[in-house]
């Protein structure tokens, strides 16, 4: 299993929210290219990177920030955040990016998703954000009409290859990850599942990994020291 550390950014920072509270927002460090190296010296490979910006507001203000960590890290990056328009994944893929996650436009506009998925193929990703067993959208701060899992079944039939699925409810929390969500996610689903939200202990970290998922997204955990990246990536390639 892949461990993704987290890197959410706001305002050129890395930050964390609670439960996708932007009024709940502790910054990590100021300089997330850092934060990047760290990583590649704990053995990481990949990286998860957030737009929080963008995600609230539909834009890339943090695109030369995205564009250091890749260029001067070199490590696998996937970014998701507000991206709504091919213009958008168009400029993340030139700027090297390793693969897109869309959120709010693959719920709300499906066309759209074919098109990227149509171009791009296995480079793009979907991310299924749940709130109270339906899918949120807009940065956290709404939900759709979308039964999680009714959703993720549509994104098999479109051909979407990865996707990251967060339970809100978890994340930033320290509660542990919904074990029982990735356990029927990686029996229903023949696509690449990534845990994401309420990583927090190495007992996670294995329990994912015996499940067979292809990755899981470690973020607060990191940044309080509840998790060692090292010890984790070790943990889940035993």
């Amino acid at each position: 299993m892949l461990i993704f550390p987290a890197i959410d950014l706001y305002e050129g920072k890395a930050v964390r929210l609670y439960k996708g509270d932007y009024n709940q927002m502790t910054v990590y460090h100021h300089d997330p290219v850092a934060v990047a190296r760290d990583f590649v010296r704990a053995g990481a490979t990949h990286v998860h990177l957030v737009d929080l910006e963008g995600a609230r507001d539909g834009n890339t203000p943090n695109l030369d920030t995205v564009s250091r960590i890749k260029a001067e890290c070199g490590l696998f990056c996937e970014i998701g955040g507000g991206i709504r328009s091919m213009e958008v994944i168009d400029r993340y893929m030139a700027a090297g990016l390793d693969r897109v996650i869309l959120g709010t436009a693959a719920v709300n506009d499906p066309d759209f998703l074919a098109e990227a998925v149509a171009k791009y193929g296995a480079r793009i990703a979907v991310g299924v954000d749940i709130k109270d067993g339906m899918v949120a959208i807009k940065g956290w701060v709404e939900k759709s009409t979308e039964d999680a899992l009714g959703f993720c079944e549509k994104m098999q039939r479109l051909g979407v290859k990865t996707l990251i699925c967060t339970d809100i409810s978890r994340d930033g929390a320290m509660r542990g990850a919904n074990h029982a969500l990735y356990r029927e996610l990686s029996t229903r689903f023949a696509m690449q599942i990534v845990a994401s939200g309420g990583v927090s202990s190495m007992a996670d970290v294995g329990a994912l990994a015996d499940m067979g998922l292809y990755g899981a997204i470690v973020g607060k955990a990191y940044y309080t020291g509840a998790i060692d990246l090292a010890a984790a990536i070790k943990e889940a390639n035993r």
